[in-house]
């Protein structure tokens, strides 16, 4: 999106919000703070399958992935209500295949599928009055990604200058080990969809317009969108 001065330090308080627990500097809430401008957006409908992931299931699919540059430890999975574990749902929409629809309302992402399917995820979103909307694409991807504070929150949190350079890929990294920076008309918004860690916040408003998924989901989503793909952020 084109942002004036206002919005930008949004965005940029927006990525600081990504700070994870474990980076050694304060817990991922104490970053979950902006504001993001509101633009339109398209609204779709989806209706959920009876065909959800039983605990053991789900135990299996969100488990560790040790053969990762970081191992990845398995996700608590009794902390994540059902309903966000990852399934096939009915979703009738307009959109192409492959397409991501992000639904913060709902606390969804959909990746559409043929045959009038998706792929649906948990997520944790934006918290109310710090969401934003409208159409993107993938701009570009990262693996295990440098964070880098902006100096806005440099200015706030003096401890966060240690990563003025960046901070490295990891576990700690609030980047995570996939994340999609989302773009429009060939910039950068400053928005993201990530890779989180932490179980308890799929379900809940907590950031200020980036949309996180747990890591075992989002490295799901990440092998299965290109560069270019069109990703649509619905109003909450």
């Amino acid at each position: 999106m084109i942002m004036n001065g206002r919005k930008a330090e949004a965005g940029e308080r927006d990525e600081a919000a990504l700070l994870g627990r474990r980076a050694g500097l304060l817990s991922r809430r104490s970053f979950l703070a902006g504001s993001a401008a509101g633009i339109g957006a398209l609204g779709l409908a989806g209706c959920v399958t009876s065909d959800g992931m039983s605990l053991a299931e789900a135990a299996k699919v969100y488990g560790p992935v040790p053969d990762e540059k970081f191992p990845i430890p398995a996700i608590d999975v009794s902390k994540v209500d059902p309903k966000y574990y990852r399934r096939t749902v009915r979703y009738e929409t307009k959109e192409a295949p492959g397409t991501i629809i992000v639904d913060p309302g709902n606390y969804y992402v959909y990746r559409i599928e043929d045959d009038g399917n998706a792929t649906r995820y948990g997520a944790n979103v934006g918290r109310d009055g710090f969401r934003w909307s409208g159409d993107a694409y993938v701009g570009r991807k990262g693996e295990w990604a440098t964070w880098t504070p902006p100096k806005e929150m440099i200015r706030r949190q003096p401890e966060a200058a240690k990563w003025a350079r960046g901070m490295p890929g990891g576990l700690d990294n609030p980047l995570g080990a996939r994340t999609l920076y989302l773009y429009q008309n060939g910039a950068y918004t400053l928005y993201t969809i990530y890779a989180s860690l932490d179980a308890e916040s799929i379900g809940t408003g907590i950031t200020s317009g980036c949309v996180g998924l747990l890591t075992q989901d989002m490295m799901h989503l990440y092998s299965r969108t290109p560069v270019k793909t069109k990703v649509i952020v619905l109003p909450a």
